[in-house]
């Protein structure tokens, strides 16, 4: 077993800086941003300093294969003067999508750069800005433990510009900072398990909230079962290494009583091997990331007071180990949870919404929001619903609420789509022996969210099933081949609009 860290290496992020005008020299490397719209403004007078005709460039670097589609490149070197390259890099129809693909392409070609130069459009709006510095930040992600041939390092710094003398930081900044929690899930999903475990996820919760300024709780095994969280422990009986539960608060400068307030409860099984239901060894060597949505609420939760949030969030991750033993649960168990309800277990490899059940059901009896999202990747069925990295799954019990964050979803790039919650199916999850089961026949995604949406009460409620948008298997667009860290900067975004409760009854 590898020696486990006492402290979590919080990532370097590259820097996204913007400049007020052209830059006399600037860094060795230029990038120039080009649209389907041609070259930015700024190009005529860039290519007089660097000595370029940057329109017989392009025209030169399209005839031999170049295109303005969102994240493709074409490098020029320069073998005089004190610039060393040019860098042509599409940026499509200059949408926050496609200037977020960009900026990840620019990032990727910056890897172990000190600084790269950018010239892009003038008078981008505030949203593709700001989804630019995202785009940086998410395409400089690196994670490898290796001791010989790391890699190179992310760039250190991108300078932006578009000519004139405007000062856009604000919206960088803002850029980085979901960027961030993007990044942060993403390395905690990719952190192998014999590092992480639901000890060490409490941990880094607890570091973050220090630097974050957020309020703290971590039950352990023997709370748990003195609070009766019995879906908690029964899914963690079988390691060695027992569940926790994590509350995070943050409450914002001035809340007062009519201050909006959102509950998150994420799955954190920090290792799935399906239990006494195993998987096969296929469907097991991803699961280090099926603690995905607790990593993301966590994520999350640590960038709220940085952006401003409005709105009061608590942050509930339930996190165990699922393992095989003497000790573990098995099929036809009943579990009690917190509360009181009850399951019959039928699959112990559907154990992601018998965690989450208790996290629900403590967040209505103890906490009493306006609304609860919880956020996972629960069910493989999805994925045969949507496909791979287009669309992640939404059921929701209110249409306003579905809205928010679908609307959050086309912003942040986590795009969503809402799925049907039909109590037709529900005679699918229904026992004679206790209130349900935990598993059945049928449209698996759909009674996965019919299961919690008892556990929801009267409170407007959302469940984000988001396996199918929570591992890349291509080094392209935003992402890098493995876990995408799914959910973090859709919620961030939500969050942090201006409205996030807007028309929830």
């Amino acid at each position: 077993m590898a020696r486990r860290s006492s402290k979590f290496a919080f990532p370097t992020l590259p820097a996204v800086a913007w400049q007020p005008g052209l830059p006399v020299h600037g860094a060795p490397t230029w990038v120039i941003v080009v649209g389907e719209s041609g070259l930015p403004a700024a190009a005529k007078d860039a290519g007089e300093r660097l000595g370029v005709d940057l329109s017989r460039l392009l025209e030169v670097q399209q005839a031999t294969g170049f295109t303005t589609t969102a994240g493709s490149t074409a490098a020029y070197p320069l073998l005089t003067g004190e610039v060393t390259e040019i860098l042509l890099v599409g940026a499509g129809d200059g949408s926050a999508k496609d200037l977020r693909h960009a900026g990840a392409a620019i990032a990727r070609f910056g890897r172990g750069k000190d600084e790269l130069t950018t010239v892009v459009a003038d008078g981008i709006e505030d949203a593709r800005l700001q989804a630019f510095a995202e785009g940086v930040v998410l395409g400089s992600f690196t994670y490898t433990l290796k001791t010989v041939d790391p890699g190179k390092p992310v760039v250190a710094r991108v300078t932006l510009t578009d000519g004139s003398d405007d000062d856009r930081q604000v919206e960088l900044d803002r850029g980085v900072v979901i960027g961030r929690t993007g990044w942060l899930a993403r390395q905690f999903a990719t952190t192998p398990s014999n590092e992480k475990d639901p000890a060490w996820l409490a941990a880094r919760a607890t570091e973050l909230a220090a630097e974050s300024g957020l309020e703290v709780s971590v039950w352990d095994e023997k709370k748990l079962a003195a609070d009766g969280f019995g879906g908690i422990l029964a899914v963690g009986k079988g390691s060695t290494r027992p569940p926790r539960f994590i509350r995070l608060d943050y409450v914002p400068a001035g809340a007062d009583d009519d201050t909006p307030y959102v509950v998150l409860v994420g799955k954190g099984i920090t290792y799935d091997t399906g239990g006494l239901s195993l998987k096969p060894r296929e469907g097991m060597v991803s699961m280090k990331r099926d603690m995905t949505g607790g990593g993301s609420v966590i994520a999350t939760l640590s960038a709220l007071r940085e952006l401003g949030a409005q709105v009061r969030v608590t942050g509930l991750i339930c996190a165990a180990e699922n393992m095989p033993s003497g000790t573990a649960y098995r099929p036809d168990d009943v579990i009690r949870h917190y509360g009181g309800r009850t399951t019959e277990v039928k699959n112990t490899d559907a154990e992601g919404r018998l965690v989450l059940a208790d996290g629900l059901a403590y967040a209505v009896k103890e906490l009493e929001p306006d609304v609860i999202v919880d956020i996972a990747t629960l069910t493989g069925a999805i994925k045969v619903s949507l496909g791979s990295m287009l669309y992640g799954g939404l059921f929701a019990t209110d249409d306003a609420l579905a809205d928010n964050l679908a609307d959050a979803g086309r912003v942040s790039g986590e795009e969503l789509w809402r799925m049907p919650l039909s109590a037709a199916y529900q005679e699918l999850i229904a026992t004679p022996i206790a209130d349900s089961v935990n598993s059945s026949k049928g449209p698996g995604s759909i009674t996965a969210a019919l299961f919690l949406k008892a556990f929801a009460g009267d409170i407007p409620w959302a469940h984000l099933d988001l396996s199918s948008i929570a591992e890349s298997p291509a080094d392209r667009f935003e992402y890098s081949p493995g876990a995408t860290g799914a959910g973090a900067r859709l919620l961030t975004t939500w969050l942090t609009s201006k409205t996030p409760t807007a028309g929830i009854a």
